[in-house]
């Protein structure tokens, strides 16, 4: 069984305080034992405190309109959960129920807001934790989103010369003069944003590009990219 300590290291927002900062946290956890079958928290409940697993197993799950039962997760020693509610004013999203007898730490939000409030040094290792994993979670959408155009502009440009292409030697060679803007106003996005994946296109062999002439050299490479 991993300590109280070692567990409360691996939790990402306390991931880089200091030794003298984590017993500060471990002082205000508190440890509970739990019978299999026990519900720690149902979905709707006030998100009082967020939880890590000592020993035992908790399941994660949501209950439909139709009394079904959607399983999230099934966790087990050294794993958080219920964070989601930390530094967060909201109820449990999901319930909690014990699978196997469990030792169980729980953080009160309050307990851990008021600590925060006391102790600045704490409060900017979590700040800096949470600001960086708020900009890791904004540079995943922009990537999905970047990919996003580049199916949907590669789609264009195969519509494109299906509609207006002619076959020659280099390739199918679109009989349009299309500009940059022009293209992304088809698409639906920004200019800047087409650019980058004609470039892309084109260093992969997929296009060519002499001004708004577009020749397609590779089709297949440009289906890739919508599969």
């Amino acid at each position: 069984m991993k300590t109280t300590s070692e567990i409360l290291k691996k939790i990402p927002a306390f991931s880089t305080l200091s030794n003298e900062n984590l017993e500060k946290i471990k002082d205000i956890t508190l440890e509970r034992n739990f019978r299999k079958g026990t519900i720690v928290f149902m979905e709707g409940d006030p998100g009082e405190a967020f939880y890590f697993i000592k020993s035992g197993k908790i399941k994660v799950f949501k209950t439909t309109a139709d009394g079904r039962e959607l399983i999230f997760a099934i966790l087990g020693d050294g794993d958080v959960f219920a964070e989601v509610t930390l530094f967060n004013d909201m109820n449990y999203p999901a319930s909690a129920e014990v699978l196997e007898d469990a030792s169980i730490g729980m953080i009160s939000n309050k307990a851990l807001e008021d600590l925060v409030v006391k102790n600045s040094n704490i409060a900017l290792g979590i700040i800096k934790v949470l600001s960086k994993k708020l900009f890791n979670s904004q540079q995943k959408v922009k990537e999905l989103a970047l990919g996003d155009t580049y199916m949907r502009t590669a789609q264009m440009i195969i519509k494109l010369s299906d509609e207006h292409g002619v076959s020659t030697e280099g390739g199918i060679e679109l009989k349009l003069s299309i500009s940059r803007q022009e293209l992304a106003n088809m698409i639906g996005t920004a200019r800047e944003t087409v650019s980058r994946a004609l470039g892309q296109f084109k260093k992969e062999g997929s296009i060519d590009i002499s001004g708004k002439k577009i020749i397609v050299k590779d089709i297949n490479k440009l289906k890739d990219w919508i599969q």
